[in-house]
């Protein structure tokens, strides 16, 4: 595997780390992981001149976290942060990692989410700091983001942290300071199995689960439609699954649902919780036969940074110097930002490319838009830390 790439040089680190595949095993059966995009990256920043740290973070899963720069008193460090794992390539259109370049765009599975933002950072960090940059920079390319954060939560763990971060998700080069959280609940809604004529005698949990549903749906009608966030949007709640029943004559004595509730700065998992288990009593009282257990199976926090927060600005100030229009929105998936914001460091998103075209059948990033974000980094980096020339 080559990593002849030339420094600073954005597009052609693209080019190498979209041909490797890394997906994550935890979501494609067989999948190898993120091994080789990480060795094919610390190579490249150690040939860079970054000082290169690979943590095993998963078995064959490494995070590499590079620096350049250096700490000194009046400075300040910021961190690049993006996931090396892609997820899976069924129903793809398009050779996976060819990384063909066409119509002025990288095509591979990943371009977009988010290889183009990692080739961004650290082509600005290395060109920040050949142009004297004052303070740190920290690359940090992780496992598993998709999938359970494994990588970043164990770079928190690791006790690595910066004055403020980016995270380079494909945000079309806005600035995304504010993403919803998410909870996944599980309800197990019991009934009493019997032959399909003794009405007498069956509780049919499948029924019941639909009253649940239409109680959840007036809540979610009601409730969660006045609850918004100036970037993000209502709050809102649906039914993912649902799995019950043995037999066409048979009152089924089971229902499993699971609903995923995406959730506001503000909202917390077990007030997500209580609202299902309110919903739960609220049915019982009409209908005493209802019995149900629910349960939280994950949660990950929402990330809220404030329009006028430093780093914010900061990058306001950067696109400016790039001649670039600041577009403030927030972002529709969940990100590691939550994690960093949760440890200390303020971290939003910025990057080159589509969300809307991660995980899709074809994917692909601009090569415009990767020099584009690198350029503004670059800005921003000398900006934040402190240094050189910057014009």
């Amino acid at each position: 595997m080559t990593t002849d790439v030339p420094r600073g040089d954005a597009t052609a680190l693209l080019r190498a780390l979209a041909r490797v595949d890394s997906r994550n095993p935890s979501l494609a059966a067989g999948a190898p992981g993120e091994r080789a995009a990480a060795r094919l990256l610390a190579d490249v920043l150690r040939g860079w001149g970054f000082v290169v740290e690979v943590h095993e973070v998963l078995p064959g899963r490494p995070n590499v976290v590079a620096r350049v720069g250096r700490r000194a008193e009046g400075t300040r460090t910021l961190m690049f942060n993006g996931h090396l794992d892609v997820v899976g390539i069924e129903g793809m259109t398009h050779a996976p990692f060819d990384a063909e370049e066409r119509d002025g765009r990288i095509h591979a599975r990943g371009a977009a989410d988010m290889k183009g933002g990692i080739a961004a950072m650290c082509a600005a960090a290395v060109r920040a700091a050949d142009a004297g940059l004052a303070g740190e920079v920290i690359v940090a390319a992780v496992i598993d983001e998709e999938f359970a954060s494994a990588g970043t939560r164990d770079l928190v763990a690791r006790g690595i942290r910066a004055d403020a971060a980016i995270v380079a998700e494909p945000t079309r080069l806005a600035v995304m300071p504010a993403h919803k959280g998410f909870a996944w609940i599980e309800v197990d809604v019991h009934g009493r199995a019997a032959h399909g004529s003794r009405w007498d005698v069956g509780v049919d949990a499948i029924r019941h689960a639909g009253l649940l549903l239409a109680e959840l749906d007036r809540f979610d009608d009601e409730e969660l439609a006045r609850r918004t966030h100036p970037l993000l949007g209502r709050a809102s709640l649906h039914a993912s699954r649902i799995e019950g029943g043995s037999g066409m004559s048979t009152y089924p004595d089971r229902c499993a649902l699971a609903i995923e509730r995406r959730t506001l700065p503000g909202e917390t998992p077990e007030e997500v919780l209580a609202e299902v288990r309110d919903a739960c009593a609220r049915l019982r009282e009409r209908r005493p036969s209802f019995d149900a257990e629910v349960r939280l199976a994950l949660a990950q926090a929402p990330s809220d940074v404030h329009e006028d927060a430093p780093i914010v600005r900061a990058l306001g100030a950067a696109l400016g110097e790039e001649a670039m229009p600041m577009r403030v929105e927030g972002m529709s998936a969940w990100t590691d930002c939550a994690l960093l914001n949760a440890a200390g460091v303020p971290a939003i998103c910025f990057g080159p490319g589509d969300i809307a075209l991660a995980h899709a059948a074809a994917e692909s990033v601009p090569l415009e838009e990767v020099e584009r974000a690198a350029a503004v980094l670059t800005r921003l980096a000398l900006g934040w830390c402190g240094g050189g020339s910057r014009d």
